[in-house]
C-alpha cells in the first residue's frame, strides 16, 4: 500500500465524520466544566496537556501501539483488549472506549482484516485497541497512527468544550494548536514503552469521570 493510501485510510478512520459516535462524549470534561475546573481557553489547555501527558491519552497511546504491533495475533489482541479495559477507571470511561471501538469496527468493516473480524465477533473491543490493529494491519506508520490518535483525541474533548462553556471556534483551533507540541512529544516517548508503562497520574479527570455519572443535568455520555 502506498504512503498515499494509508494516508486517505487514516484521514477517513480518525475524521471527526467517521462514525464513532465521538461527538456523544466529553471524557468528562461536561463535569469539569460545572465544577468550574474548566472555564476559558487557558484552563482548558492546561486540563487536555495533562490528559496527553499523563493521563487517558497517553495510555490509549501505548495501547494503540502494541495493538498495531499485534494486528495479526489474535490471541496478544484478546490479552490487550482485557488490559485496555482493566485500565478504565469508571464505568462511562469503560463504556466509551467500548462503544467507540465497536463503532469503529461497524464502520471500517470494509478494511476489515481478518484478526479482527474473529476478534470482534468473541468480545467488545476498546477503540485504542481497535485504531491499533487496524492501522497495524493496514500498513499504516505506527508513529503516524499514534500521533493522529491523540490529535483526535485532543480535538474530539476541544469540540465538546466549544459547546459546553462555550468557546469560539476560533478560540478551540487555538488550542489545538497549542498543543501540537505535546502531542509529537508524547508520540516520541511512547515508542519505548512497554505494557508495565500503562498508568495514570490524572485523578481530578479520574474524579470528573465518576461524578458524571450522577451529574444531573448532561448533553453528554462522559
Amino acid at each position: 500500500m502506498t504512503t498515499t493510501t494509508s494516508t486517505l485510510r487514516l484521514l477517513t478512520w480518525l475524521s471527526p465524520a467517521f462514525p464513532t459516535g465521538a461527538f456523544a462524549y466529553s471524557h468528562g470534561v461536561e463535569w469539569a466544566v460545572q465544577s468550574n475546573d474548566i472555564t476559558d481557553r487557558d484552563s482548558l489547555l492546561d486540563w487536555l496537556e495533562t490528559l496527553l501527558r499523563h493521563g487517558s491519552a497517553r495510555t490509549d497511546t501505548i495501547l494503540l501501539r502494541h495493538a498495531h504491533r499485534a494486528a495479526t495475533d489474535l490471541d496478544e489482541l484478546a490479552k490487550l483488549t482485557e488490559l485496555a479495559l482493566a485500565t478504565a477507571p469508571a464505568a462511562e470511561r469503560r463504556a466509551e472506549t467500548i462503544h467507540q471501538g465497536n463503532a469503529f469496527l461497524a464502520a471500517a468493516r470494509p478494511w476489515h482484516p481478518t484478526t479482527l473480524q474473529a476478534l470482534s465477533e468473541r468480545t467488545d473491543i476498546p477503540y485504542p485497541i481497535a485504531v491499533g490493529a487496524m492501522t497495524g494491519a493496514n500498513n499504516i506508520p505506527e508513529d503516524t497512527a499514534a500521533a493522529a490518535l491523540l490529535h483526535a483525541f485532543a480535538a474530539s474533548l476541544i469540540s465538546a468544550a466549544v459547546r459546553i462553556i462555550p468557546l469560539g471556534q476560533s478560540t478551540g483551533l487555538s488550542v489545538l494548536a497549542a498543543l501540537e507540541p505535546t502531542i509529537l512529544a508524547v508520540t516520541d516517548e511512547t515508542k519505548t514503552a512497554t505494557l508495565d508503562d500503562l498508568g495514570g497520574a490524572t485523578w481530578r479527570a479520574d474524579l470528573a469521570a465518576m461524578h458524571h455519572e450522577t451529574q444531573y443535568t448532561r448533553l453528554f455520555r462522559s
